[in-house]
């Protein structure tokens, strides 16, 4: 069924692809993923014969920056760091992307800055600066002890002495990340001017970088301990998280997006917070929120059952559910779930995340199975997998070069990487899995071209099968005009799902399978091979 393009919603019946912008394709040899990259490679993701077909890119922060954080510590919000490129840059992105119907979304990161930021400079020098309470300062507790208690995403403490101002300023994540003021109206203020810069130049959308934390508690109270791993896993952020003016300032920006035509905006919430994630998605809140609940499901089809049943049952008639698998800030999903069969669980998963009822966010590389790259401790450039190694690696093992042929470091750059591309490159790469009509690239392909020309599949209603077996996650995705029958076999054995009195009574065909082998259902009964992921749909 073609779709009906008056009744199509890009952010909501779409799929989101998340370019890691320095990682994706370098244009200058300097090793750096860059704009101009970008725009050459954007007929991978819309616009030829071969391209994915998906409907935006999510583009990671590009900002004139330090690079402490690689691009989330911001220095200017409303220019381009010359190593990525200019403002002429962008606009010519905007210009090719909207010419092949590509939207463009942007990262946010609006709770701190860099402190090389000029308002940071400023509040910094002096007591008395203007812009002083444009950041969150305190005084010692007695014996010169900081404000609190409280710990840094990165495993330090989040108060940090300024020996120049003689006080301690907040941070959530490293030092040279101070946290930015939200209760100072002119903050708020220059905020909002910025995201007015980019929806004039053409943005179509947002990604809020852990965005309730943007409001603490005026006092700063210590906040409550609890078991965990890692130093900020050990309390329960009562006070540095979810505080009521999150609500209103979400409904300013909101009302600004809304003044624009059919914008969206995707919310990154931090942590384990202490209000339910969904409360900040509606009308007046966020077009979507990220559920890493789904994101760390171990493998399995109960696991990820209940956490969609969960997430369906808590959002409202406002919301719209999203799901993501992997990204910049995540282990790839491949390394996590492939063990001895990468790329057979690869199509299981892509089934499964591009036919939930919510937008699919793809992460770059994903749809080559592109796997976490093994690095030594002297290779690791990410601050907490520094200062967590062993324990922790950090993030930059799913940040490795995108690869997009066998020729030296995999068609992403002519020099050194920044980070060292994967050693099985020449193998798996977008021009091979081309060629290779089994491949997990051409799968995708094949997933979102369905989906694309599914009602049933982008906007119909979820219901799970009553008769489902451990191995087998199974679903319908329904509209008044068609149904969609989703079978998925998470294990390496043959399965059978039973069909109840209502879907045998109805005609299925099979319209796509990561097996070569399968058939539509005979009887009451599919048949599933090890991995297979099929999906039938109704004929009425």
């Amino acid at each position: 069924m073609d779709r009906n393009v008056e009744d199509y919603l890009w952010w909501r019946d779409g799929v989101i692809y998340h370019a890691y912008l320095r990682s994706f394709a370098d244009s200058n040899g300097d090793g750096l993923g860059d704009l101009p990259g970008l725009i050459a490679h954007l007929d991978h993701l819309k616009g030829s014969p071969d391209s994915l077909d998906v409907d935006a890119i999510w583009i990671s922060p590009f900002y004139p920056s330090p690079d402490k954080d690689f691009g989330y510590d911001v220095a200017n919000y409303c220019d381009i760091d010359p190593r990525y490129g200019s403002l002429a840059d962008f606009d010519r992105l905007i210009h090719e992307a909207h010419k092949r119907d590509l939207r463009v979304i942007l990262d946010l990161v609006f709770n701190h800055t860099s402190d090389q930021h000029p308002w940071f400079l400023q509040s910094r020098s002096s007591r008395d600066n203007p812009k002083r309470d444009w950041y969150i300062w305190r005084d010692p507790r007695p014996g010169n002890r900081p404000p609190n208690n409280w710990q840094s995403v990165f495993g330090v403490k989040a108060l940090e002495w300024d020996d120049q101002s003689q006080q301690y300023y907040l941070h959530h994540f490293l030092k040279v990340q101070p946290d930015l003021n939200w209760r100072n109206p002119e903050v708020r203020n220059a905020l909002m001017k910025a995201v007015r810069f980019w929806l004039d130049r053409g943005t179509d959308g947002f990604r809020l970088d852990v965005f309730n934390l943007w409001f603490k508690h005026p006092d700063l109270p210590d906040n409550p301990r609890c078991l965990g791993i890692r130093p900020f896993e050990r309390q329960r952020h009562i006070y540095d998280a979810d505080q009521p003016e999150m609500r209103p300032a979400l409904a300013e920006f909101r009302s600004i997006l809304d003044d624009y035509s059919e914008r969206t905006s995707v919310g990154e919430p931090a942590g384990r917070g202490h209000q339910p994630i969904s409360s900040y998605c509606g009308q007046d809140q966020l077009h979507m929120i990220f559920n890493f609940k789904f994101s760390f499901c171990h493998w399995s089809p109960t696991a990820f059952l209940n956490v969609v049943r969960r997430w369906e049952q808590s959002l409202s008639n406002n919301c719209w559910p999203c799901f993501v698998l992997s990204n910049h800030d995540l282990s790839r999903h491949v390394t996590r779930y492939g063990g001895r069969n990468p790329d057979a669980i690869a199509k299981v998963a892509a089934a499964l995340l591009l036919t939930l009822r919510g937008t699919p966010f793809l992460y770059y590389g994903e749809e080559i199975a592109m796997p976490n790259t093994r690095l030594r401790r002297n290779q690791i450039v990410d601050p907490p997998g520094i200062y967590y190694w062993p324990i922790y690696k950090g993030r930059d093992p799913a940040r490795g070069p995108m690869q997009w042929d066998a020729s030296i470091h995999a068609g992403f750059t002519t020099s050194t990487p920044w980070l060292p591309t994967h050693p099985d490159y020449r193998k798996q790469n977008v021009a091979a899995q081309l060629e290779d009509p089994y491949s997990v690239l051409n799968f995708y392909r094949s997933l979102i071209r369905l989906r694309r020309n599914s009602d049933a599949l982008r906007k119909g209603s979820f219901r799970t099968l009553t008769k489902t077996s451990r191995q087998i996650l199974s679903f319908i995705r329904e509209t008044p005009q068609q149904q969609a029958l989703v079978a998925l076999n998470f294990t390496g054995r043959p399965a059978h799902l039973q069909l109840d009195d209502m879907l045998h009574s109805l005609n299925w065909d099979l319209a796509l399978s990561s097996s070569p082998q399968a058939a539509a259902p005979r009887g009451r009964e599919i048949k599933l091979g090890p991995y297979e992921a099929s999906i039938f749909l109704s004929v009425n």
